[in-house]
Parts: C-alpha cells; structure tokens; sequence
C-alpha cells in the first residue's frame, strides 16, 4: 500500500481514482457476445461456456436432483449459519415494506401509490474464485418477500460443468425459481433477451467482472433494467487513535482478498498508526490463503494521512465509498457528516464481514463513487410503484378550473377540454365552447 501524507484538498478527486484494467476492446467484445446470444440463443451460451469457462454442457438448466445432492454436501453448521443469516436478512427487509396511504389532497380528489412486485427477475452470482453465496441471500430474499413470480439465477459452471452445492442449496433455500449454468456477460444476455433455456427478465440484480458491467451497462439500452453500476469492491477505513491496528488490517485484507481489482483504503489521522498498521496487515496477509490476490489488491490501495477526523469524513465524502468503516469509540459522534456511502460500520466491533453475512443489511452497493447518487439494493429495488387516483364530481369542481387555465397556458386545448366537458355535464347550464380560451394570460 502506498503511503500518502497530508494531501490538499484539491488533490481529493485525483486520489479518488479507482483502479481500471486495460480492457480497449471491452465494449467491442461484449457487444459481440450481447448481439450473438441474441441472435442464436442457447447455442451461443454453450458456445460461450465452452471458450471462457472450458465446461462442455448438454444442459444449462441444473436439475432437480443437482440440487436435492447438493443440500448432502454441505455440512450442518454452514447451513445453520446461512439459515440465521436468512433470518436477520428477512426481518431487516420486511421492515422496508411501505404501507399503502389514501390522500385526499383536494375534496373530493383522492391519490395513492401501490408497491407491485417485478414479475420477473435475474440475479447474477458470480463463480470465480469463490462462490458468492451471501449475493443470494442478499438478492433472492427481497425479491421474494416484495413477490417477484420469477426468480432466475446465473452462474458460471467449473470446468466439469458443476455448479458449487452451497450455492445450488442457498438458491433452493431462498425461492429461487431457476438456475442457469452459464456466466459472464454471456449470462447476462440471456437473461436481458431470453433463450430456450434462460428466460427472459425485466431486471437484473449482481455484481460481476468488468465484462458483467458492461453488459448489464449496454443492455439497458434494449430497456431491461439493472440494479445499478457496479464496479471492483472496496472499503474506506477512517481509524483514530482509539482504534484496534488488528482489526483495521484485517478489515482491509477482507476487502483486499475479494479480487486483484479491489480497493482498500486506510485514513487516519496519527502518523503512529500508519506503522502500527501496516505491521499488522503484513503479518495477516502472509498467513491467507488467498495472499496473492490480496497483495495485488492492495497495489492498487492507499494509506492516508490526514490532519483530522473532520478532514477524512470530508475525504470519504468525495471518494463515496462502497463500505464505509469508522474505526473509533466516538464514530456515533460522525453520522451527519456522512453525505456519501454505500453502507456504513460504527465503531471497533462493526467489521464489514458482519453486513456481508448475516447482519441484516443489503451488501449489494454501488461501488466506483456511484455512492453520491445510487442507494445499495432493498426491497424497493424489486417493486415498482403505480400511482392510483379517484376523482369525484365534487373533485373536478373544486379543482377543474385551475387544470383549465394550466392547460390552456401551455397551448394544450384538449387537455382543456376533457375537464370543460365534465365540468359541463355537472353545470346543465354552461354552453361549452371546446376551443374557449380560459385565460390568455400566463
């Protein structure tokens, strides 16, 4: 991790840059793939599992009896876990449902909004080098409890063209309706145009690689909707002198193991825990199995040394980080002046593991600075919301004429009139004039 010492303010944006993998055919490549999946279906998504992912399918539906073998698999105490993870992922979500008010916002006019259920859904899970179950639980549970009828999940196969239990088991778990063994931005195509095997959705849901990205990117374009952009993971940790060095380390080696693309970045505001840390995360690191990720991550990552508290908040603030950590016994004393993050941990014991697992929260968040203008997923991002009104006779009375003069001032005349007609039915006495300027003033 490179280390940088009381920056200025205007070097803020700079040091805010994420890291970008020289990808200049991206887009061309994944237009290709997005074009040929449309085109041919189900043959190109063998095609395509075949080249990137070296497994050779006669199916890319798995079977029921994939996954009733799977549930064998696993032992009891994961299954526990995920089950107390689904719990507390399910109260936090349910807790976000809406209730239904009538407003009477004039006498006689009465309005309302009505949360319905995305019929159809997809959720991309990526393979990798670790099965993402926990994106599951994070995206299968409220789209179930908002009601979505569909739920088609995609991952990638391993070479043998399996699709690891615990995943299968997760999806099982949750209400899944159908897994797809196919990835990449692939998957993601199938998902947004439909093929015999991999129905088409109206929304996707996942993270993924930058061929993912793209793809969900560029299919909005055919208007499937997506969860949001969303790029390489990554942490922001504000430590002070109250902080435990441990914990910090390990905090940004979680964040560093996830992908050689991740983000880990340390702000503090005592010159003393820049060593002490740092001595901490190279004793961590050499003893994770997955160290030569993490070390490449942690390339690409930064330790700042800022004057205080107050000055990294407003550092955190440009930078809108996925996962927001302030690492003190006073970080409750911070949270007004947190404008801009995915999802934020107070305090020692409020590690990132804890809302990518089983705390509750949604650990599906815009990454890549989308923080400033982007929520994480909830239960709203699988319900969209139809707005209901009923006038009366007594409404179109009271409020009639204003909608005439607003009408008429814009030049729309018909408009106008789907008012003055009924305003005329309920006056038997006032003769309509369907072109009658109400008011030639603006």
């Amino acid at each position: 991790m490179k280390t940088i010492k009381y920056p200025n303010r205007e070097d803020y944006k700079s040091l805010c840059k994420r890291t970008v993998l020289n990808k200049e055919n991206l887009e061309s490549l994944v237009k290709t793939v997005l074009k040929d999946v449309k085109k041919n279906g189900d043959e190109a998504l063998f095609k395509y599992t075949k080249q990137f992912d070296k497994a050779i399918l006669s199916s890319l539906e798995v079977s029921k009896s994939e996954i009733t073998n799977a549930e064998t698999l696993l032992k009891e105490s994961l299954k526990k876990a995920i089950q107390t993870a689904k719990n507390n992922i399910e109260k936090f979500h349910e807790s976000q449902r809406e209730q239904e008010n009538k407003i009477e916002t004039t006498i006689g006019i009465t309005c309302w909004r009505k949360s319905l259920p995305i019929e159809k859904v997809g959720l991309y899970i990526p393979g990798g080098t670790a099965p993402l179950f926990s994106t599951i639980l994070m995206l299968a549970i409220p789209a179930k409890l908002a009601g979505c009828n569909e739920i088609i999940l995609c991952t990638p196969p391993d070479k043998d063209g399996n699709i690891h239990p615990v995943i299968l088991y997760t999806a099982s778990l949750v209400g899944v309706t159908k897994i797809c063994k196919v990835g990449g931005a692939q998957a993601i195509a199938g998902m947004a145009y439909g093929t015999k095997s991999v129905p088409k959705v109206y929304k996707i849901f996942g993270p993924g690689n930058q061929y993912v990205t793209k793809a969900k990117e560029l299919i909005q374009q055919d208007g499937v909707a997506i969860d949001m952009p969303a790029g390489p993971s990554e942490v922001l940790v504000i430590a002070d002198e109250t902080c435990n060095p441990d914990f910090v380390a390990a905090d940004l080696l979680s964040q560093a193991e996830h992908g050689t693309d991740s983000q880990s970045i340390l702000v503090v505001n005592k010159e003393v825990l820049v060593q002490e840390v740092l001595a901490c995360l190279t004793r961590q690191l050499n003893a994770l199995p997955r160290k030569e990720i993490a070390t490449k991550a942690l390339e690409n990552s930064a330790v700042i040394l800022i004057n205080s508290i107050e000055e990294a908040l407003e550092f955190s603030n440009e930078y809108a980080p996925e996962h927001l950590i302030i690492a003190s016994d006073n970080a409750s004393r911070y949270i007004d002046k947190i404008k801009n993050a995915g999802s934020v941990f107070l305090g020692n014991y409020s590690c990132e593991s804890m809302g990518d697992y089983a705390s509750g929260t949604n650990h599906t968040l815009p990454t890549n600075g989308y923080a400033k203008n982007y929520s994480g997923v909830s239960l709203d991002s699988f319900i969209k919301k139809i707005t209901f009104q009923e006038i009366s006779p007594l409404g179109i009375k009271n409020l009639g004429e204003a909608v005439e003069i607003m009408a008429t001032a814009e030049g729309l005349i018909a408009h106008k009139n789907a008012v003055s007609f009924r305003l005329q039915r309920l006056n038997k006495n006032q003769v309509l004039q369907p072109n009658r300027i109400v008011d030639e003033k603006i």
